[in-house]
């Protein structure tokens, strides 16, 4: 019988197939199927446009074989890496988006995911849908983290969007710069909150409520440099940019300086 291939394009030698040049296709096997699949990177040159892999019926070398997929030239806008034919199969994948805009990794079909620009991640190609390899974690620490989509950290600290965080116990935010109008922050001395206008913290009235929502919905329309170390998960510092909405929850008093 004839030789066949596995899903990762190994070739499957036939009974009594290749007599005396069975030792070639077996070491191209390893040396070079097998040992993309493990470890191999591969560059994935865009020019202004979608590109797309695929995987056919040899054990020679195969782009969409290997492990990290290395995402280069130029993108002129979100593109796609599609996973064509012969990629429907379960697969991890690194994929090093080096292109200045986002690009979603995906199936023929499915939703896929989009990696940002100048970030890395694992993906897994479930043979139908390109899904998030990595979803949670125990114990992590990080060094500087930017928050740009959603994400959930579990507990009492959850990210529900863009720009929005809600600051588990503990936490304290400090704003970067002076104070804007506007501005809420809670005063230890006091036992309360207080605004900023024109120059000046007073108590929540007047022209200090001006643009202040306070208690069970706070906004913070400023920069703000997090910190904490909660629940065995550490992170210092949380670098948001852009306006930052923080949700008290009703009949909690929460620390914001």
């Amino acid at each position: 019988m004839a030789s066949s291939y596995s899903d990762l394009k190994i070739e499957l030698i036939g009974t009594g197939e290749q007599t005396g040049t069975w030792g070639s296709t077996t070491n191209n096997n390893f040396s070079v199927a097998v040992g993309e699949a493990i470890t191999g990177t591969a560059d994935v040159a865009f020019s202004s446009a979608d590109v797309t892999v695929t995987l056919t019926d040899t054990n020679a070398s195969q782009t969409a074989r290997n492990l990290r997929l290395n995402l280069t030239g130029t993108s002129g806008g979100a593109r796609q890496l599609i996973l064509g034919s012969g990629c429907q199969i379960e697969k991890l994948y690194l994929i090093n988006n080096g292109l200045a805009d986002a690009v979603t990794v995906k199936n023929t079909g499915g939703t896929g995911i989009a990696v940002p620009a100048g970030k890395s991640m694992f993906v897994y190609n479930n043979g139908t849908n390109v899904v998030e390899a990595v979803t949670g974690a125990v114990n992590f620490s990080i060094g500087t983290l930017a928050v740009t989509g959603t994400s959930t950290f579990g507990g009492d600290s959850t990210y529900t969007g863009t720009g929005q965080v809600k600051l588990p116990a503990g936490t304290t935010a400090q704003r970067s710069g002076a104070p804007a109008n506007g501005m809420i922050r809670y005063n230890s001395d006091d036992d309360g909150f207080e605004g900023y206008q024109d120059g000046a913290w007073g108590g929540i009235s007047g022209a200090q409520a001006n643009g202040v929502i306070y208690e069970n919905n706070l906004t913070i329309t400023a920069n703000y440099t997090l910190s904490t170390n909660k629940n065995g998960f550490s992170v210092g510092p949380i670098t948001i940019s852009g306006g930052v909405t923080v949700t008290i929850p009703s009949g909690q008093r929460w620390l914001v300086m």
